[in-house]
Order: structure tokens, then C-alpha cells, then sequence
């Protein structure tokens, strides 16, 4: 997962921070005229929209699923884990009732943030999908991968950045909603996103 230095870093890209400004002020004119909140924080908020995404697939947030989108809402968070009125936290409440209407847009700013960072295109090839990859050969490509794309998944799809390189289980219905995110930003057309996919076992 991400940390507030990395975010603080991603964010001073000044391409990513007109994205994030401008879709900043739609969102609150729009959905939250009363959410008060830095271009950091507002950009934290955009980077969750995947875990967000997966947390309601099944159509609503579970209180454990709530638990966890705050406390990683809070690490991202600018100066303050203990903040008692965290802007990120606070934001999330809107995000989670309208995502359906701001995926896109969120996923655009990822996307871009991405294109911005580091050769996206690069990892980008022709992937055979009845290719087998053993557990090492997974680990290996992780390992040689651009470290920001890392961060990238481990952010998007997994609570603890340890669990990028060892089995997990998860439902059928976050898995085809990974994918589906996965797909809408361009992520399906890099061969390690779909090892990735294959290491969870799906419940």
C-alpha cells in the first residue's frame, strides 16, 4: 500500500495534480459541497477507488470492509493516522454512495497517474492465457517488475503489501470485480497482472 510520502510524491507531478485539481472541484460542487479537503488528501481518496470498487461488489460495504477502507484511508492521509476528523476517511463516505457515477473519472486520473510514473507500455504484451506459471516464476517476475507498478496493485488490490507475493483467498464476485477494474485501466494487457489474478484462490 501506498504511504503519505509516496502519495506526496506521485501527487507533485504537476500533469497528475491538474487531473487531480480539476476533478477535485467536480466532485464536491457535485457530490460533497461539504467535504473540505487538500489536493493530497483528495488524491489519496482517488487512488482508493479501486479498493473501494471491490469492497462493493457484492453491492454494499460490509462493517469489516468499512473498517478496513478507513484505517488504510487513514495511513494515506496527509500528517495524520489519528486524525479524529480525517478529510480521506470523511471523503470515502461519499465515494462509497456514488461510486457507480465516479469510477471512470477516478480510474481516468489513476490510468494517467500511472502513464506519468513510470513506462506502463512497457510491461504491456501478448499474453497467452493458457500459459502455466508456477508460484517462483511469479515471484520472480514480481521481483524484476518496476517497483511503482507494485505499489500500484498492492495499493489497489490487497490490505497488507506482504500478501503481493503469497496465496490469498477471496469470493468469486471481488475476483470478477478485480478483473474488471483490472481490464477498464489497461492493467489486462500486462501478462503479470493476470499471474497476479491466478494467486488468489477464489472461494
Amino acid at each position: 500500500m501506498f504511504t503519505e510520502f509516496e502519495i506526496e510524491t506521485l501527487i507533485e507531478n504537476e500533469t497528475v495534480r491538474t487531473a487531480t485539481f480539476e476533478l477535485k472541484k467536480e466532485f464536491i460542487k457535485n457530490e460533497a459541497p461539504y467535504l473540505e479537503i487538500s489536493d493530497q488528501d483528495f488524491f489519496s481518496l482517488v487512488v482508493m477507488m479501486p479498493t473501494v470498487g471491490v469492497a462493493l461488489a457484492n453491492g454494499s460495504v460490509s462493517l469489516f470492509e468499512e473498517m478496513a477502507l478507513n484505517k488504510k484511508a487513514r495511513k494515506l492521509s496527509k500528517g495524520g493516522y489519528f486524525m479524529k476528523k480525517d478529510p480521506v476517511v470523511f471523503g470515502l463516505k461519499y465515494l462509497i454512495k456514488q461510486y457507480d457515477n465516479w469510477e471512470s473519472e477516478f480510474l481516468r486520473v489513476i490510468r494517467l497517474t500511472m502513464e506519468e510514473t513510470f513506462d506502463i507500455g512497457r510491461l504491456e504484451e501478448d499474453y497467452d492465457s493458457s500459459k502455466e506459471v508456477s508460484e517462483s516464476e511469479y515471484r520472480e517476475e514480481v521481483l524484476k517488475a518496476p517497483y511503482i507498478f507494485i505499489r500500484f496493485l498492492s495499493s489497489f488490490f490487497l490490505n497488507e503489501d506482504e500478501d503481493i507475493i503469497s496465496p490469498r483467498k477471496i469470493s468469486k464476485v471481488d475476483y470478477g470485480r478485480v478483473e474488471s477494474i483490472g481490464e477498464k485501466l489497461g492493467l489486462h494487457k500486462i501478462p503479470l497482472f493476470h499471474y497476479f489474478c491466478r494467486t488468489f484462490n477464489i472461494s
